[in-house]
């Protein structure tokens, strides 16, 4: 069935998409604005108006006065008298709401006042008023991801949402999701109405949402189908030192739109050592600096050391033996290093029942969610008999929100993950921290005096070998991805974005030239309906290009339930130490034959089968626990299955009927994934599990938890869906493949790219053994297709 018969509908919104952005959105309904709402809005000016005669008479007016207490200030002006004004605040309504406050909101409203930020908020909003971007400066806690947008929220709500809400970007999704339940607490809201959060896979918003936070990969899809962010009146960029590629793409793209839309307004949150970097890039805009001090004890090694294992583990112990309550916070480099601490501190937790229990608290970079939730009576009791020793390897952003941790352990290098174009492939190389990623771990402490932060560096080291900035991830990152959404949005004329850091011409050749090869192009260089459909998923476009190949193969199903379970988090727990044959035993149940992929299929269908036959939800988590799998995995991978779905019937893709385990399903569904993953094809080069993968000469062993791996039978040629250089060398999801079928759907012009080999010559005499009729035709089709040079099929535009 072709495809490109499809292509119309999407187009249509494609193409109308420009003309959708310029009709103003209904925020909020007008019922939900009642009569005393909208005199409560009226006189909002009052208050302003009262502040600035104060002012000419040289009265002192404060930050928090008695008048300004029940309503966010607006930046209208308008005639009235001190009697208007307590008359308005004997209503003591929420003008975002027109319901009355609650005493929670009071108790609220003094935590923000105390807040550094809180100081600059007159200034901020004076240029908020008179200028299209300002740029916000300063340290975690401060409060600017908080109450920035919530400021911004009331200078929408001042000109009565004629150019639409406020959004607010973030990296990580947990911060997301932190920062909107506590913004709606704050604004004494519903989560979800005045409001929301939008992550992967999660919308929290409705049409009366206001204010929303999402992560800064969903404002950059939001784009392909609203170039120009009608919808919004206030854009927000936080945690711009994150310098994440959706961030990049959008600090570049939004210079164009800002052009295209004098009345919008942008916002640029930052730590202060991007700030001359944002200056030289936008130019001369203003800056509110929050000052906040840190009053922590930093505690350097006299010199370098050997053990960084052995220094972790006796502060750990020292500092719990001391007495001295409050959390412990240890940044390590990797994973295994998580591993190994955890098990020797975990050990070792009970040396001294007086002191209390060490509760180890391993957080893997895919397991950050809600550490440090609020704790109830109950936990406030037994937290006086505990510690928390909490083990990660990210940034710490997470972590920001939590008062009790007091000690903080930084070994000051980090395992990056590092893209190199000419091999496709990603190399974990072990490298110093900046000295920004320092800092924002050194602000965990807040501003609790009795902090101490211990460097497992040297200060010299610290000055000398930690670079000022966190690297750009443009420029160490596979970016074909982010071409294919520059391609995307080229349509709306916007394709051309001045980066902050231009990525490496090599990598953007390679990510062209990958695209070409999924024939997400045409023969200009332009994107193809193909790629215009691949753009829809919010996904790799390997794993885009395989869904779209199902529909052809009749495997649409089996194909999302793939998709879905490599995009969610690692399905398999991590087990604890000693039941690692017991754990063994059980995967072993759900292993298919004919690979991981299938595999990953059988655990879904199990998982699926338990949810709709169990009782309760307690039920479901108890059968993950006794067969060592990750619960919040599975139900993520169940999100994500009915999103990647809902897109399909979307685009009115057609969608075959369920046949998993029929002979011509199996084969369907290798099809469909060497379809979109043929440039990740490696061979046993020597029978013995040492796998040679075609694009280059790196040598890969099978991971451990693979199927191949478990059951001992190490197939010739294998199909894998990732792979990292690191010291073990290890191919993951991996199924058996045949050369012939290899052959049959490799576009030839990527084979004949193919480096020599001793691979490529059995795969040519694959070639030649094939029907001269069948390989004329492929080859007639190529040719038809696609120009006879890459570099022309990869020209940039």
């Amino acid at each position: 069935m072709s495809l490109f018969s499809l292509k119309c509908g999407l187009l249509t919104i494609i193409f109308n998409a420009e003309e959708c952005c310029s009709e103003p959105a209904q925020w909020v309904t007008q019922q939900r604005r009642t009569d005393a709402g909208e005199t409560c809005l009226r006189n909002v000016s009052c208050v302003s108006s009262l502040s600035d005669k104060m002012e000419e008479e040289g009265l002192e007016c404060p930050n928090s006065s008695s008048e300004k207490r029940y309503f966010p200030e607006s930046l209208d002006s308008s005639d009235g008298d001190e009697e208007e004004v307590l008359a308005c605040e004997d209503l003591e309504l929420n003008p975002f709401d027109g319901l009355p406050y609650s005493s929670r909101y009071y108790k609220l409203l003094k935590e923000r006042e105390d807040l550094p930020i809180w100081k600059e908020k007159y200034s901020f909003m004076e240029n908020l008023l008179q200028n299209q971007i300002v740029i916000v400066s300063g340290d975690a806690k401060c409060g600017k991801s908080s109450q920035v947008p919530q400021w911004c929220a009331e200078y929408c709500l001042s000109i009565h949402y004629q150019h639409g809400g406020v959004i607010c970007t973030q990296v990580h999704k947990q911060t997301v999701v932190q920062l909107a339940l506590r913004v709606a607490d704050e604004m004494d809201v519903n989560i979800g109405h005045e409001v929301g959060y939008v992550i992967p896979f999660e919308n929290c918003c409705t049409n009366e949402t206001i204010l929303r936070y999402c992560t800064d990969d969903m404002l950059q899809r939001e784009m392909m189908s609203n170039p120009f962010l009608g919808s919004y009146g206030v854009i927000i960029l936080d945690d711009i030192h994150e310098r994440s590629i959706a961030t990049d793409v959008l600090l570049g793209l939004l210079k164009d739109v800002l052009l295209a839309r004098p009345e919008l307004k942008l916002i640029i949150n930052s730590s202060p050592h991007l700030i001359s970097k944002l200056n030289s890039y936008y130019g001369n805009v203003p800056l509110i600096e929050v000052k906040n001090k840190h009053p922590v004890e930093v505690v350097y090694l006299s010199e370098a050391q050997k053990d960084s294992f052995e220094s972790i583990l006796r502060l750990i112990f020292e500092i719990h033996h001391a007495g001295e309550k409050g959390d412990i916070v240890v940044f390590l480099a990797c994973e295994q290093d998580i591993e190994k601490v955890c098990e020797i501190v975990y050990q070792g937790s009970n040396l001294n029942p007086d002191l209390g229990e060490l509760v180890v608290v391993p957080l893997y970079p895919k397991e950050k969610c809600s550490l440090f939730k609020p704790l109830d009576e109950t936990e406030k009791r037994c937290q006086v008999y505990q510690r928390r020793v909490v083990l990660t390897t990210s940034s710490g952003e997470f972590l920001i929100w939590s008062n009790s941790v007091k000690f903080v352990i930084d070994v000051g290098v980090e395992r990056r993950k590092v893209y190199n174009p000419r091999i496709r492939a990603n190399s974990l190389v072990m490298q110093p921290i900046s000295q920004s990623q320092a800092e924002i771990r050194k602000q965990i402490l807040g501003s609790s005096s009795s902090g101490k932060f211990f460097c497992l560096y040297t200060e010299e080291f610290a000055s000398k070998d930690m670079t000022p900035l966190k690297p750009a991830e443009m420029q160490e990152a596979n970016l074909t991805s982010m071409v294919l959404f520059m391609k995307r949005i080229d349509i709306a004329g916007l394709g051309h974005c001045d980066f902050m850091n231009r990525p490496a011409p090599e990598s953007l050749m390679q990510a062209l030239e990958d695209l070409d090869y999924l024939a997400a192009l045409d023969n200009d260089g332009n994107l193809s309906e193909f790629g215009i459909i691949m753009s829809e998923f919010p996904l790799d476009p390997q794993l885009s290009k395989s869904i779209l190949a199902s529909c052809e193969f009749d495997c649409v199903d089996e194909v999302l339930t793939i998709a879905a379970m490599v995009t969610a988090p690692n399905c398999f727990s991590h087990v604890p130490h000693g039941a690692e044959e017991v754990a063994l035993t059980c995967w072993k149940t759900f292993l298919h034959p004919e690979g991981d992929h299938f595999t990953l299929i059988s655990i879904y269908k199990a998982y699926q089968d338990t949810t709709l036959n169990s009782s309760s939800e307690y039920c479901v988590e108890k059968w993950c626990h006794d067969y060592f799998l990750n619960c919040s995995a599975l139900r993520m991978a169940d999100v994500i299955r009915a999103e990647l779905l809902e897109i399909i019937k979307r685009i009115e893709l057609p969608y075959a009927e369920p046949a998993f385990g029929s002979k011509e399903n199996t084969l369907n569904i290798k099809k469909a994934l060497l379809s979109g993953y043929f440039m990740q094809i490696a061979r046993d080069v020597d029978g013995s599990g040492n796998y040679l993968m075609l694009t280059h000469k790196q040598v890969a062993q099978l991971h451990p938890l693979s199927g191949y791996s478990i059951t001992k039978k190490m197939p010739e040629w294998v199909l894998f869906h990732k792979f990292s250089i690191s010291e073990n060398n290890y191919i993951r999801i991996t199924s058996e493949i045949s050369p012939e079928l290899f052959m049959q759907l490799v576009p030839q012009y990527y084979f004949s790219n193919l480096p020599p080999s001793e691979s490529k010559d059995i795969l040519q005499q694959v070639m030649d053994h094939l029907s001269p009729m069948s390989t004329m035709n492929k080859e007639q089709k190529m040719c038809e297709t696609c120009p006879e040079t890459a570099e022309q099929r990869c020209t940039l535009q």
